[in-house]
């Protein structure tokens, strides 16, 4: 077992209550406090982990956790401000795969949290070390302990031996048991986060006396607000500001806040959280900017330490308009209008545009926080808070950067179940391919990487605020199309033409108007009148004609849809008819989403009152109605898949491809790509089919080779290698249908005159048939995990650029996507006269591909190009696999930054 127990650096976590506390390994100088752990037990619970109450046990249980380093032991303790409060170990003896697990949680503190806690990092550093079970002796009246195995979301076995009970805990790298460490991590982000979203006491520090100041207009801000809980100024040269009353320090304040507000100079912000800390703050927003390096750890610890939740640095600031608490903690201009969007963003401008164009539409905010420079508080908590608060239904975030963008990808598909998820897709443009080594690492952009994170987790990716909040306004208003058929209804043709433009454009259909629902729309509409899609009732129609036009189309079960395009005419005015109303007043709930296009009206996006139906987005442009209907019939198709499962596969070798790994790295610690017999070995390892291969070092051997290789034909085709050998084609390191043992040799020599001193040996292989050649590779991305990515694969496939992604592990959904999104997938089903290739065998090449990547970290490139299919299977004709240094890392483990 290679690890050592101080290996694995302190982490903080969160436990039930929201407490934080520091998890890390056990070193000889906390014997101390760990025999004072178990000497300040009561009996009782000194029995129950001991099955005797001996003080005795106590010395030698913290002299065995405070040993010198051993193999198959490992001891991890989780303190708070200094204080141990509890201990978990595991001991493998001289088992390879199983060990024996105990833990002590300090009295007082039981039923918080800090053995289940302590034992999901003990079942992440097992994991590492190849231990595959835990098993743990209890007497059958701990009902604790036996419960926090039982909770844990792992397989458990209890075998009783009269009044002892044996445990055996399976751990399995399950779904069940990622989802249970997911609830829990929820309720402790959840609770964590009441003191900064719910605080019952707020104290602004660094408010200046005089306006101008940050501090001061947050101030105004919580005072003008009607802020319902106690609110406090920090300032030693004022008795109050802005009628609030003010105080010298924190520590003078006639009561603790919950939440602390610092806007002092930079300098300041250490010493100011440190003094939080100590006073028994529980959060911090810090709307300050400029820290240095020095001033940022000094800040972050503090608030670890302490056990603060932190927003910011540098923000605009949070608020939550329950009418319970109006607390509006920011420096914007005005309050925002209370309502069901939860907002987060990075960036204070952007925060300050959508909060504006939220109230004036009438959505509002739920909550609102300006994350600034993301030190803890992120995105991510923020989803969480929403989907438990009770009164987010739309979710809306601008974020420049994902903490842990897997833990976010398992928060988000289960949010956007429950509501919209929507963000702007920043930063597309820095995204230019790099100079990579490989076809996969030239088309893994960070664009396309964050693209797959929003398609997989239903996330609706607009390309600026304005979309964002077009989008917002019909997910708000309307109710989801069934599918993306759109009507189109209009008084004036030229409005109908941009309007149908806009919506193929946006990749929806208009599909024609059935006879029998054209004959009832003549009937109703003016003469002159044109039914098709678009349906232009001239400018002619009156308010009741456009009325009874629109509840047939609504009635009709041909579309999903129904964009009404209106201009302004004299006709109308000189009636008295006002057209909009036939789309306000419709009779009874609607169950088919209707926009309007108003090309006069002034403002990009309105909502517009509805007798009964509450309101209908108004767009001022057909491209802003048309992405918006596309979004809602793209989160409709989402919502209606069920949930994709990662499938099981058969002949997968994972400890053996660990071990094929761990030989590589330990003769080349700096990595580098693999020679041809270990990638083969490593794909065999997952049963990745590949083409018959041999490998030759003289010309003597490629001869044999070509003998035994020769196909049907008998022509055979030789590739040179040498490390650090990618690009073979543009390197002309390949000769192609050599025939006979002439050409064998003469293409041996060409490639070691031409190479010499670079090749090592060739590669030789019988010519394929023809099929279509694509390509399939994995990149792991230091942020966001494994990227799969597939496309039309051969020479020219970075000249094509016709590629998909998806984030690994890839779902049996995720498979069929990647296969149909690039533009060469009719080819695969059968284009233009071809039988279709076999896509089951392709999908299963894609799923072991996905599962080679998550089981091993360390494989930073895997290239497949080309990956021949043909009707009869796919076979793998050219791999490249670059392996690094890289430890294990569990992006679903607890833990804050």
């Amino acid at each position: 077992m290679p690890h050592h127990v101080t290996d694995r650096p302190p982490v903080h976590a969160l436990l039930a209550d929201g407490t934080t506390v520091c998890i890390r390994p056990v070193v000889p100088g906390d014997h101390d406090q760990l025999e004072g752990l178990y000497e300040e037990m009561l009996p009782e619970n000194l029995r129950l982990r001991f099955f005797a109450a001996s003080h005795r046990s106590a010395h030698l249980a913290a002299d065995r956790a405070c040993a010198p380093a051993r193999s198959g032991y490992r001891a991890l303790l989780a303190e708070t401000q200094g204080r141990v409060v509890g201990l978990a170990e595991y001991d493998a003896g001289d088992e390879k795969d199983a060990a024996e697990v105990s833990i002590a949680v300090a009295d007082g503190l039981h039923h918080r949290g800090v053995g289940t806690l302590l034992v999901e990092h003990l079942v992440s550093a097992a994991r590492v070390e190849g231990i595959r079970s835990f098993t743990a002796d209890a007497l059958s009246e701990n009902h604790a302990v036996l419960k926090l195995f039982a909770d844990l979301g792992l397989r458990t076995n209890r075998r009783f031996e009269g009044p002892e009970v044996r445990c055996t805990i399976a751990l399995d790298e399950s779904d069940s048991y990622l989802t249970a460490v997911e609830e829990r991590g929820r309720a402790a982000d959840v609770a964590s986060l009441e003191p900064l979203l719910r605080p019952k006491a707020v104290a602004v520090i660094g408010a200046g006396r005089k306006p101008g100041s940050v501090g001061r207009a947050i101030l105004h801000q919580l005072h003008a607000g009607g802020y319902t809980g106690r609110l406090f100024a920090v300032n030693p040269a004022a008795h109050a500001i802005l009628g609030v009353p003010s105080y010298s320090s924190v520590s003078a304040l006639p009561r603790t806040p919950d939440l602390a507000v610092l806007a002092v100079p930079a300098a300041a912000i250490p010493e100011t959280a440190e003094e939080c800390g100590k006073a028994g703050v529980r959060a911090l927003l810090v709307v300050t900017a400029g820290l240095d390096a020095d001033q940022a750890q000094a800040l972050l610890a503090a608030c670890r330490s302490y056990g603060m939740r932190l927003v910011g640095p540098n923000c605009l600031g949070i608020s939550n308009t329950d009418p319970q608490l109006s607390l509006d903690a920011t420096f914007a201009a005005g309050h925002p209008r209370p309502g069901t969007a939860g907002v987060a963003v990075q960036s204070g401008g952007v925060g300050i545009a959508l909060l504006d164009g939220l109230s004036r539409l009438g959505i509002g905010v739920s909550s609102f926080a300006s994350l600034g420079d993301k030190f803890d508080v992120s995105g991510n908590d923020m989803l969480q808070w929403w989907e438990s608060d009770g009164r987010t239904g739309l979710a809306l975030l601008h974020l420049e950067s994902f903490g842990n963008p897997r833990a976010f990808s398992r928060t988000a598909r289960r949010v956007t179940r429950r509501m919209p998820l929507l963000t702007v897709d920043a930063g597309r443009t820095d995204a230019g391919r790099r100079a990579a080594a490989s076809h996969t690492a030239a088309a893994a952009t960070r664009t396309m990487t964050r693209q797959a994170l929003f398609t997989q987790a239903g996330i609706t990716a607009t390309r600026s605020v304005g979309e964002l909040l077009e989008t917002a306004a019909l997910l708000h208003s309307q109710p989801l199309p069934a599918g993306s058929r759109v009507a189109i209804i209009t008084n004036a043709g030229g409005a109908g033409v941009l309007a149908a433009d806009a919506c193929a454009e946006a990749g929806l259909s208009l599909p024609a108007p059935a006879p029998a629902l054209i004959d009832d729309l003549l009937a109703v509409l003016p003469h002159g009148a044109a039914v098709g899609n678009p349906v232009d009732a001239t400018a002619a129609v009156t308010e009741d004609q456009l009325t009874d036009c629109l509840d047939r189309i609504m009635r009709y079960g041909g579309v999903d849809a129904v964009l009404v395009a209106l201009v302004p005419t004299a006709v109308a005015a000189a009636t008295g008819d006002d057209l909009v109303r036939a789309l306000t007043r419709g009779p009874g709930r609607r169950t088919k989403p209707i926009v309007a296009v108003r090309l006069e009206q002034g403002l990009p996006i309105e909502l517009l009152p509805a007798t009964e139906d509450g309101t209908i987005p108004s767009y001022a442009e057909p491209q802003a109605a048309a992405r918006a209907l596309a979004h809602a019939a793209h989160r409709a198709a989402w919502l209606a898949r069920p949930v994709g499962t990662v499938p099981d596969l058969d002949g997968v070798e994972t400890e053996r491809a660990r071990t094929v790994v761990e030989t590589y790295l330990a003769a080349h610690p700096d990595g580098g790509w693999l020679d041809p017999r270990a990638c083969a070995d490593l794909l065999s390892c997952y049963g990745i089919p590949q083409i018959p291969w041999a490998w030759a070092e003289t010309e003597d051997d490629a001869v044999l080779a070509a003998d035994r290789l020769r196909g049907f034909d008998g022509r055979v085709v030789m590739k040179a290698h040498w490390p650090g050998l990618i690009h073979k084609t543009q390197q002309h390191a390949v000769h192609l249908d050599l025939r006979g043992d002439s050409q064998v040799r003469a293409a041996y020599r060409d490639l070691e005159t031409r190479f010499a001193g670079l090749t090592t040996g060739v590669v030789l292989q019988p010519l394929a048939a023809r099929g279509t050649e694509l390509f399939a590779g994995v990149v792991q991305d230091e942020v966001f995990g494994p990227l799969v990515l597939f496309g039309l694969g051969g020479t020219a496939t970075e000249v094509l650029a016709d590629h998909a992604a998806r984030l690994a592990p890839l779902t049996d959904h995720d498979v069929h996507d990647l296969i149909t999104s690039p533009r060469c997938a009719p080819l695969l089903f059968g284009a233009h006269g071809s039988g279709p290739v076999d896509l089951g065998e392709l999908e299963r090449l894609l799923l072991r591909l996905s599962r080679m990547a998550a089981d091993l970290p360390q494989l930073a490139e895997t290239d497949f190009n080309p990956v021949l299919a043909t009707p009869g299977g796919v076979t793998v004709l050219d791999a490249r696999i670059r392996l690094v240094p890289c430890r294990p890392r569990d992006p679903y483990l607890r833990r804050l930054r």
